[in-house]
């Protein structure tokens, strides 16, 4: 019998024609949680994510760069690696379906069930999307002849291809599903793949002769295998498929995929025909959250509303980000992005309840018991209810965690803190010191340690850096992340040996919403729309673009805008007159790097006031995605100040 103490949790392996957004940290977000939270049930876990590198998007889009797919991928891949320590991500496996290890799995398993007849050659005839690169069955076909998925037109193909009998597992499929009701979450996404196997399983089209950029089907090289069929091996090659027998005995019954709803028919019906033939277990879960809207409307590059999770974390943290996207919706349905959401939530969920009773209780403790944590001698009836809230929150959490429940289970630990907080203002720990209270004193100052000891390890899977904060300031050594559910107990006998401790940082400091508005204003006025490199604009006629003019400017003048985390208010010499400009380029660039520098100024710009200051114009940058930062547009030859831009 396998050991269930095993597990292994895997995120899709992402596109790499695109750079990370909201989407790939969402699921990305969900899959650590998930992994740092099963650790701390005494699990041994296996986290996989990586990159999908194959298929004819890659091939086209590195042509159109002048690259050859592999210079490619080796690029954008490196962008999905970058995001891992930014949004602090404790995977212990990262693949690329490119690597070596990957083609050998991917042809043998190929050359396997070829020979044990699961997949034969045969033409195909029929609606293909390049986009998504798969055939489209009539059925399914959207108005006008479109992809039912991504919309765009579908082409007419016919090809030699090799199959996979899917239809031959079709009647096994339905039998596991139906016997395990909880291997695809949330349930709305298990009736639709019941209700998509039942209406009937064609074989799956699993080669290409029209595209090179993949790996090749051994012995018949006109071929290159499927992309989807190579993607989804990604997880036997990382597990130790034919290279590590003791690593799939240990972790292989216990695989859990997250993803987008989007991709569920290939991870629930294709991919676990696939291991029916291979004679394994399909997964114990498949998990589908949904897409994210920005402010009511689709993300699209084109309308500059696309969330670049880099930026994010710049600004708020990565545990608060973490938070947010986990706490805002529950984990399976669509959920619309809100900066203004997020921080209002990181004012009044994170600075106002955690934040003020971390330091409320420490700033006690230190006051009343020279920061150390005290022994209660009895224990009064409020005691005992805090202590039963914190039971029932306990179980509720581990229940709604293992259901990747994460917004009841991130409730469920609010209810602890918040009950915490009334608890302060119930027993009136102040009054009881001033009034030499001691024994009651001592009962309610241990009972917050003890609310924010579970406080810390609830969150802990969520806000890594925060729960060890809140471990720390409390008191205890180590981390909350290492320790196990199954030792925690409410009361154990820690307190009379620890000593509190308040540091400088706020844990949490309140946003102010009017400041961060201006700011955010002059954010979203010099970055303007986030575009695709090969994306381009509506075409303008010569006499639109006359009327915007270009300068040549001086930076003569730099200083920071009071209380403005990320502007600068430039003074720049135009030669005939000096004008002021206000920049959200102060993480970019120090003062001393933009003393003396020649820019081009857009100086018919409407006046504009950021966090109180008026702006007369604005400088240009160009940015290219990878995050490295901003390049000020400058004349290359020493011309004069004031000179029109042409």
């Amino acid at each position: 019998m396998a050991d269930t103490k095993n597990f292994y949790i895997t995120t899709p392996i992402y596109y790499v024609n695109d750079v990370p957004h909201i989407g790939h940290a969402y699921t990305t977000i969900g899959a650590d949680v998930m992994a740092r939270y099963k650790r701390m049930t005494g699990h041994e876990v296996h986290f996989l994510t990586g990159t999908d590198e194959h298929g004819q998007k890659i091939y086209e889009s590195a042509a159109a760069k002048g690259m050859t797919a592999q210079e490619l991928t080796d690029v954008m891949a490196e962008n999905f690696k970058k995001l891992l320590p930014v949004l602090n991500i404790s995977n212990t496996d990262f693949i690329r379906t490119t690597e070596k290890r990957h083609e050998k799995v991917v042809q043998s398993i190929f050359s396997k069930l070829v020979e044990q007849g699961d997949i034969y050659k045969d033409t195909y005839k029929g609606l293909y999307c390049v986009p998504c690169e798969t055939y489209v069955p009539e059925s399914s076909v959207g108005q006008g002849s479109t992809c039912p998925d991504c919309g765009r037109p579908l082409v007419e193909m016919e090809e030699e291809s090799y199959f996979f009998r899917t239809s031959k597992y079709a009647d096994q499929l339905l039998d596991y599903y139906e016997s395990n009701l909880k291997a695809i979450m949330p349930k709305s996404r298990y009736n639709e793949i019941i209700s998509f196997i039942k209406s009937g399983l064609r074989d799956q089209s699993v080669s290409r002769t029209s595209i090179s950029w993949g790996i090749p089907v051994p012995g018949d090289e006109r071929h290159v295998i499927y992309v989807w069929f190579d993607a989804l091996i990604n997880y036997l090659t990382a597990c130790g498929y034919e290279s590590d027998q003791s690593q799939m005995d240990k972790y292989w019954p216990q695989v859990h995929h997250l993803m987008a709803k989007d991709i569920i028919r290939f991870h629930c019906v294709i991919w676990p025909t696939m291991l029916m033939a291979l004679g394994l277990n399909p997964p114990v879960r498949v998990f589908s959250h949904g897409w994210w809207t920005m402010e009511g409307e689709k993300m699209s590059k084109s309308k500059g509303n696309v969330v670049d999770p880099f930026e994010m974390v710049n600004l708020y943290g990565a545990d608060a980000f973490r938070y947010f996207l986990l706490r805002q919706v529950p984990f399976g349905t669509d959920g619309d992005f809100s900066e203004s959401a997020m921080v209002q939530r990181i004012n009044s969920d994170l600075a106002n309840d955690l934040g003020n009773l971390l330091s409320r209780t420490v700033s006690m403790i230190i006051k009343y018991r020279e920061g150390v944590v005290p022994t209660p001698p009895s224990l009064a009836s409020i005691d005992l209810e805090l202590s039963e809230v914190a039971r029932t929150s306990c179980e509720l959490y581990l229940e709604k965690m293992d259901d990747f429940a994460f917004d009841e289970a991130l409730k469920a630990a609010w209810t602890v803190i918040s009950r915490a907080n009334k608890y302060i203002d119930e027993t009136m720990p102040w009054k009881l010191g001033n009034e030499g209270e001691k024994d009651r004193l001592d009962a309610v100052l241990w009972g917050l340690v003890e609310a924010l000891k579970l406080a810390s390890m609830m969150i802990s899977p969520f806000m890594p850096d925060t729960g060890h904060a809140v471990w720390s300031q409390i008191g205890f050594c180590g981390d909350p992340a290492n320790l196990k559910w199954e030792h925690y107990k409410w009361g154990e006998p820690t307190a009379g040996i620890m000593k509190v401790h308040r540091t400088k940082e706020v844990l949490f400091p309140r946003i102010d919403i009017e400041l961060w508005a201006e700011e955010k204003k002059a954010r979203d006025l010099s970055k303007g729309k986030v575009v695709d490199p090969g994306e381009h604009e509506p075409q303008i006629g010569i006499e639109d673009f006359s009327k915007i003019e270009l300068r040549v400017g001086q930076i003569v003048k730099v200083e920071e805008v009071p209380r403005a985390k990320r502007l600068y208010k430039l003074e720049v010499d135009l030669g005939y007159e000096r004008r002021t400009i206000v920049s959200s380029i102060k993480a970019d660039f120090t003062q001393e790097e933009l003393l003396g520098h020649k820019i081009v100024v857009v100086v018919n710009l409407k006046p504009v006031k950021m966090c109180g200051v008026q702006s007369d114009g604005m400088l240009l940058a160009a940015s290219m995605s990878g995050h490295e930062g901003l390049s000020l547009l400058a004349p290359v030859e020493d011309i004069p100040l004031g000179s029109r831009v042409h």
